[in-house]
């Protein structure tokens, strides 16, 4: 059975930092884009950050570009978020998922398309309010 589970979340004060990892069993990523996804109440999901696990190339939203950083250890089949400089705009659900197929870019940018990707994780809070 195929996993992605995220982990991390929590509730941070602005400013802060978070890590959030998004861990697969039951597949190899070496082949797939991944990319983490957020949604907030009464808002549409988001496409924050993708990475390909076979080159490395990265994309960042305009929202985060600067503050997070994505980054995979494909030895542990993992795939991390690292969110510095938190604001509260940044509070919302955030998902992984994981598809051979697209590109970082459009994977991050064509979020209306996310429920068609292979794989979804449950998601992750975070919360950042002081």
């Amino acid at each position: 059975q195929v996993q992605l589970v995220e982990s991390g979340g929590g509730l941070v004060q602005p400013g802060g930092s978070l890590r959030l990892s998004c861990a697969a069993s039951g597949i190899s990523l070496v082949d797939y884009s991944i990319g983490w996804f957020r949604q907030a109440p009464g808002k549409e999901r988001e496409g924050v950050s993708c990475i390909s696990m076979s080159d490395g190339s990265r994309y960042y939203s305009e929202s985060v570009r600067g503050r997070f950083t994505i980054s995979r250890d494909n030895a542990k089949n993992t795939v991390y978020l690292q969110m510095n400089s938190l604001k509260p705009e940044d509070t919302a659900v955030y998902y992984c998922a994981a598809d051979p197929l697209a590109t970082v870019r459009t994977m991050c940018v064509m979020s209306s398309i996310y429920d068609k990707y292979d794989f979804r994780g449950q998601g992750t809070q975070v919360t950042v309010s002081s």
